[in-house]
């Protein structure tokens, strides 16, 4: 029998995954300089920044998409405009009675 503290869990904690990534020195540097300058360590100044970037991207990328999204509905909407209301045509009316063009 296993003790608990050396049963296997079929899933890691979150805080257990793992990105690696091999850079040229001159980068580290930097990177180590900014993590310097943040107050953070580098594996929190990269995890930060990464985080940031990744949330400013998919915050892009959705905002362009629903602008084409409403892009096509406003086309589709001059390409076809729906009837006027009863009220549109009478404050059209309404307007036209007061306002001599």
């Amino acid at each position: 029998m296993q003790s608990a503290k050396t049963q296997k869990s079929p899933h890691k904690p979150v805080s257990d995954d793992r990105i690696t990534a091999r850079i040229p020195r001159a980068n580290r540097v930097i990177i180590e300089r900014a993590a310097a300058v943040y107050g953070a360590t580098v594996n929190q100044f990269i995890v930060q920044t990464a985080l940031d970037r990744a949330s400013e991207i998919l915050e892009r990328e959705e905002i362009l998409r629903l602008s084409e999204k409403d892009a096509r509905t406003f086309l589709a909407a001059l390409e076809s405009p729906p009837e006027p209301s009863r009220e549109l045509v009478d404050a059209l009316k309404a307007h036209n009675r007061l306002v001599k063009c």
